[in-house]
């Protein structure tokens, strides 16, 4: 088959969904199946995405647009692309297909945030991403979900035959691992301008991530003893004004620390230095940085919610979503269990070595083969 990977989604500064577009497409031209893939990519994704093998994989490379640009484009251009290049499932990685297309399509849902946190997007995502979602449920001939809970909210919310929507798992980098030369780990302390010893999270910084929470069972710690800085990692998000200012009105200034958006090349030495990560998210689609965390050999606290139930499992520390208090017990507990921690790190690199792109590709591929074999 003549395959099409929609990947002009990705954006300059990838997380989260964006590197599920650049793992994916390396991952699947990665594997020899007598398939061609033919990649349509905005020019700054692909430079993200790097160099594919020629023999597999085809460039069709636009100029970058603006996303509101884009979806317009996606709209009007991409099915004559699709037709002149003669493809025969067009895969859309980023909830969206076009309306009208002239072959088949598959389309990947991240998250239900559109339904379940709507007051967490802007107005016009609010009005567009769900009709768009929708449109995709009933016409693409198969969906992807990045978990199973993803699955479960799509198959609820949007009424979708079960046997019309697959879960493939995502993947961790081999690039997330214990670090062991400490002349590395100095370079990346220094760049990075972070403590000696830190608390860490990863993700964007937002309202969603509950990093609102994070900070008050922080506050919490400090006026109960001398923890270390804690450290976030990520570019602002939706909202991003209440976090800042909380941290003002909880006195911590000196003790939170933001170094804005470390890109993923970095973010294996971040972690190798941090003594524990949380990460007190209220939903997840997937979620990443607790996975890649763990990969490191660093334990994790996060919540027990949708995703992080089947992905962390009992390789970390689960507490309620929204239970401050919870969430700083936690934290001390860590903090002050050394043989807990080395029992956690264990097991989460144990844990995060289950999840690779190869097996995300595979299980992708099977999509394909079961849509071209009704071709």
């Amino acid at each position: 088959m003549r395959i099409g990977i929609d990947a002009t989604a990705l954006p300059p500064n990838p997380v989260g969904a964006g590197n599920y577009i650049i793992q994916l497409v390396r991952a699947l031209a990665a594997l020899e199946t007598g398939h061609q893939f033919i990649i349509f990519a905005q020019r700054n994704g692909r430079k993200l995405i790097g160099e594919l093998p020629a023999q597999r994989a085809q460039w069709v490379v636009v100029p970058d647009r603006r996303p509101a640009v884009r979806l317009l484009w996606e709209q009007m251009r991409l099915p004559v692309l699709a037709k002149r290049c003669e493809v025969d499932v067009l895969h859309s990685l980023h909830y969206t297909r076009p309306w009208i297309l002239p072959c088949a399509s598959v389309v990947t849902f991240h998250d239900m945030t559109f339904f379940l946190f709507p007051e967490l997007h802007t107005r016009a995502k609010r009005i567009f991403f769900p009709l768009a979602i929708r449109q995709s449920a009933r016409h693409a001939d198969a969906l992807v979900a990045a978990s199973e809970s993803t699955r479960q909210d799509a198959i609820r919310i949007l009424g979708i035959p079960p046997n019309r929507i697959f879960t493939t798992s995502l993947g961790i980098s081999e690039d997330f691992h214990p670090i062991e030369d400490p002349a590395v780990l100095e370079e990346g302390r220094r760049r990075h301008q972070l403590p000696d010893k830190f608390i860490l999270y990863v993700g964007l910084i937002e309202p969603r991530k509950n990093v609102p929470l994070l900070l008050k069972a922080y506050a919490r710690l400090v006026s109960q003893g001398d923890p270390p800085p804690l450290v976030l990692v990520g570019r602002p998000g939706w909202m991003y004004e209440q976090v800042p200012r909380l941290v003002e009105q909880l006195n911590l200034k000196d003790r939170v620390q933001f170094t804005g958006y470390i890109p993923p090349q970095s973010l294996p030495i971040v972690y190798n230095l941090a003594q524990l990560f949380v990460y007190p998210s209220t939903y997840e689609g997937f979620g990443f940085p607790p996975l890649e965390a763990m990969a490191c050999g660093i334990p994790v606290v996060t919540t027990a919610i949708s995703s992080m139930l089947e992905n962390v499992g009992n390789a970390g520390l689960l507490i309620p979503p929204r239970d401050e208090t919870a969430l700083s017990q936690a934290i001390q507990t860590l903090l002050n269990d050394n043989s807990l921690r080395d029992q956690l790190s264990r097991a989460g690199r144990v844990r995060a070595a289950e999840f690779t792109w190869k097996h995300t590709a595979m299980e992708t591929l099977k999509v394909y083969q079961q849509i071209g074999a009704k071709l």
